[in-house]
């Protein structure tokens, strides 16, 4: 019997800043017995243009995604921003539309963060990678509040071999990212990502990993700035053992 299909989404992000998590993502997608397939096709998941307010070219990004990723068993996202987006809004975009209602309904289903199609869709018995040391994790706003992620990663995670986590104070608070937030709201948004940094040094971890490098270029720009050495990694990355680039620190978006 044929493996099943698993449609990568690359994201954006990764795509264009951070392609290492794509590969990580891929290694972890075949540890889980499937096919990865990529399509060409794809392009950004549409959510700055929908909170942006601009739905016509969301929908027009979310009916070419959907198409991009036709002959898809699954769609496994290395975000939970993007993966919310495809899941929970795409439905939404169509409304009142029933045959695309249809369309984008099936789509959604198939659709998956990484971190919970590898424990409960596509469960992986062992993960490739190792690490020695201790690691924080950050609950990212979009696949927490909106996929419910918060065991899954956790779960992955006490299966790699010589890892410690040590969980940071108000883990779930945000980042102070929220894509075009950080730039209408710049002292609101170093605010947070002052507070949640602080709290991520007291973990006294050598890396802060989350499942969403929107979050973790936020968060590596200001410890960056501030000289702390905690570094920032996704969680793809330790998971398929792909750390041979240096950790994320130089793409900031938020404000020093």
């Amino acid at each position: 019997m044929p493996a099943p299909r698993a449609g990568l989404f690359v994201t954006c992000l990764v795509d264009l800043m951070r392609p290492s998590i794509g590969f990580a993502a891929a290694r972890l997608i075949e540890a889980a017995g499937c096919t990865v397939v990529v399509p060409d096709r794809q392009t950004c998941c549409g959510q700055p243009a929908y909170n942006s307010g601009d739905r016509a070219t969301a929908k027009s990004l979310a009916l070419q995604t959907i198409r991009a990723f036709a002959d898809c068993e699954y769609v496994v996202a290395p975000s939970g921003s993007c993966a919310a987006m495809l899941k929970v809004h795409y439905p939404c975009l169509v409304s009142g539309e029933p045959d695309l209602e249809a369309e984008a309904d099936a789509f959604a289903a198939k659709v998956h963060e990484l971190c919970t199609f590898l424990t409960d869709i596509r469960p992986i018995a062992s993960v490739p990678g190792r690490y020695d040391g201790r690691v924080t994790y950050h609950d990212a706003c979009s696949g927490l509040r909106e996929l419910g992620i918060k065991s899954a990663p956790r779960r992955l995670l006490a299966a790699v071999e010589g890892l410690e986590l040590t969980e940071m104070p108000e883990s779930e608070a945000c980042c102070g990212f929220g894509g075009l937030f950080a730039e209408k709201y710049a002292d609101i948004s170093n605010a947070i990502v002052t507070r949640k940094t602080d709290n991520a040094a007291t973990a006294e971890a050598s890396l802060l990993l989350a499942g969403d490098l929107g979050c973790l270029m936020n968060m590596a720009g200001k410890l960056t700035r501030t000289g702390h050495p905690l570094a920032c990694r996704h969680i793809a990355e330790v998971l398929a053992g792909e750390l041979t680039d240096p950790p994320i620190g130089h793409s900031a978006v938020s404000t020093p």
